[in-house]
């Protein structure tokens, strides 16, 4: 593996992201999030039935339309005659329950976004501080309507390319052409495209507590919206699949959508972990300096009698046997 990180670079890219991401505690931030986006979707709903309540209190036409598809769709009298009864309950409630769903769409979004936030900021590795609570509380309000915003301009840009495309087709007199509907689908993902990378260069660049310029973004988002149009086409199929049958339907959607939120949650903290290790964005390794010589004179203790003394009784010893021989 040393030797390929080596040779490639794109896959020495990848294996910092992965080791970025993992000593970040990727896995954990994003079971965080999806824990917020499930939770968010309770009170989305009920703000919908409340919206619904009230354009079905001033909108009778549409009351009398609705309770004619559930005598349709419900043929057992009884049954039906529940079914609008709690639909009059819904709309009588409806003040109730739009208040409720405000109160718990504000606690799961602001969750949803400070978790998120801290986990992109910890993969541009920098650590958590102790910020102020109001002062996160409101910044990350802005954030999630900022967000929002970017993302209602990716809907609006998607949704205008394509029925703008669908009437120049009509006009044209191409709207039975195949060929004409093969090119306006590639069209539609392409503008997909476009505004999924809106999206990620909004949540790469403006969404981490500490600033991250536009322009060590832009591969990121575009590699962000690449991958997460993948996981749309993914996501869809699962669905067709689970729609099949009456039991896939009520366990396989809720399942599909807690995996979907994990992935989408895992593959943001990725893709803000590869682009944080991009070469232009890493931070200059430091070589440490060595540390300073130390120069201690070694003293070494001897037993016994000194050197010079040896060699005193060693020249004394000599005379002496010299004296005797010549005397010999």
């Amino acid at each position: 593996m040393d030797k390929w990180r080596r040779k490639y670079a794109w896959l020495d890219h990848i294996m910092l992201a992965y080791e970025r991401f993992t000593e970040r505690y990727g896995t954990h931030y994003a079971a965080a999030v999806t824990y917020f986006s499930v939770l968010s979707l309770v009170p989305i709903l009920m703000i919908g039935f409340a919206v619904a309540g009230f354009v079905l209190q001033s909108q009778p036409d549409l009351l009398a339309d609705l309770r004619g598809a559930i005598a349709e769709a419900v043929p057992d009298k009884q049954l039906s005659e529940q079914v609008n009864e709690a639909v009059n309950t819904a709309l009588e409630s409806k003040g109730t329950v739009g208040i409720i769903g405000l109160l718990g769409a504000a606690y799961s979004g602001l969750g949803w976004m400070g978790n998120l936030r801290d986990a992109l900021t910890a993969q541009w590795g920098h650590a958590k501080e102790n910020l102020p609570f109001f002062g996160t509380l409101w910044r990350d309000l802005l954030a999630l309507i900022g967000l929002g915003l970017a993302i209602l301009l990716s809907f609006g840009i998607t949704a205008l390319g394509t029925g703008f495309a669908e009437q120049v087709l009509e006009w044209l007199g191409l709207e039975n052409a195949g060929w004409a509907h093969v090119l306006l689908r590639i069209g539609t993902i392409v503008l997909s495209l476009v505004a999924n990378w809106l999206v990620f260069l909004w949540v790469l660049a403006r969404l981490p507590r500490k600033p991250v310029s536009w322009r060590s973004a832009l591969r990121g988002a575009l590699a962000g919206a690449i991958g997460f149009e993948v996981l749309k086409q993914a996501a869809t199929i699962f669905l067709s699949f689970t729609t099949k049958s009456p039991t896939s339907a009520a366990f396989g959607s809720v399942i599909g959508v807690l995996v979907f939120a994990n992935l989408v949650a895992q593959f943001i903290l990725f893709i803000t972990a590869w682009t944080a290790t991009a070469k232009e964005n890493r931070e200059p390794e430091v070589v440490q300096a060595p540390p300073p010589a130390v120069i201690s004179p070694v003293v070494e203790m001897r037993s016994g009698p000194s050197p010079s003394l040896m060699l005193g009784a060693g020249a004394v010893v000599g005379a002496v046997l010299g004296l005797r021989w010549r005397r010999k």
